[in-house]
């Protein structure tokens, strides 16, 4: 898959509501919204997608991120698959995971797995982007 990260962020919109998660030794920060109406910046540190909305702003350097896993998973709390998307640093920790996220536990919007599967039967469980050339 010769794709780039911003190609695929590009998709994401598809996957309707989700939570968005990153975590550090000290913190954990979820937001959810949809990922839509991106916008780039080439900075002294690496080209960047953003996203503005009401409640949350969203600040990713594409140059950091190496690869790209989706994975299901069981819920922490309630009998339901969790689904995500993690994007991976060069040592293949996530530096942010993206989460279909579900009204009642278990129960998503129609049309949410079957994006998320659209996306990894197109790019497979586990890919690396094309790093972004021009923004």
């Amino acid at each position: 898959m010769s794709a780039t990260l911003k190609d695929f962020l590009e998709q994401c919109h598809s996957l309707g509501l989700v939570r968005l998660i990153v975590k550090n030794e000290a913190a954990v920060l979820e937001a959810r919204g949809t990922i839509e109406k991106l916008f780039y910046a080439e900075l002294p540190k690496g080209k960047y997608a953003n996203m503005h909305t009401d409640v949350f702003e969203f600040h990713l350097n594409m140059d950091k991120i190496e690869q790209v896993k989706f994975e299901t998973g069981e819920a922490k709390r309630g009998n339901f698959t969790t689904y995500a998307v993690r994007l991976l640093n060069a040592a293949a920790e996530p530096e942010l995971s993206i989460f279909l996220q579900w009204g009642k536990p278990g129960e998503y919007a129609p049309g949410q797995i079957d994006a998320w599967q659209a996306l990894y039967d197109q790019y497979g469980e586990m890919w690396q982007p094309t790093p972004v050339a021009q923004l």
